[in-house]
């Protein structure tokens, strides 16, 4: 079965474009995986994408999941609630474009709707912003959550490229 799916790609140029939303408890923190581990890449990718048709990286070999979180482009920031795994961002350098793509951010499904999107995009913006690049980018498609793309745009992200994919 062939499904048409409607993918935008995004971009905010400077940190002072981003609409911060910062207003969560104290008990959410967002925290630098300073040591890779592939386990949790997993994790969130398996567990955030599940509902959102995220397959690619499902076939992928324990080799290629270790090799990939363990390149020093990437760098991947947990979401806590106290402890407890709450939501992951992924974010890429990429240095010969100076860029940084968020390549994957989410939340796991018991903390949907609790306005915690907004808050982690904007810490994924600003962390992205440290490696002082000339734009942050990422591309979200109609498979992913209701609000993805509002809360993009909502952030101060602007819309540069569309396109229509079958899958």
């Amino acid at each position: 079965m062939n499904k048409q799916v409607e993918r935008n790609y995004l971009e905010i140029n400077s940190v002072n474009d981003l609409i911060d939303k910062n207003n969560v408890s104290d008990r959410y923190s967002i925290e630098f995986l300073k040591k890779p581990d592939f386990q949790i890449n997993k994790f969130f990718y398996k567990n955030v994408g599940k509902k959102h048709n995220w397959v690619d990286r499902l076939i992928w070999t324990e080799k290629q999941w270790i090799e990939y979180v363990s390149d020093k482009k990437v760098k991947t920031y947990i979401l806590k609630d106290n402890n407890e795994f709450a939501g992951y961002f992924e974010l890429i350098f990429h240095k010969d474009e100076n860029e940084v793509e968020i390549a994957y951010l989410g939340l796991l499904e018991e903390y949907l709707n609790l306005k915690l999107g907004s808050y982690i995009l904007s810490t994924a913006i600003k962390k992205s912003f440290i490696l002082n690049p000339k734009r942050v980018w990422v591309h979200t498609c109609s498979l992913d959550h209701k609000n993805a793309l509002n809360n993009y745009i909502s952030r101060g992200m602007k819309i540069f490229k569309k396109e229509i994919i079958t899958i």
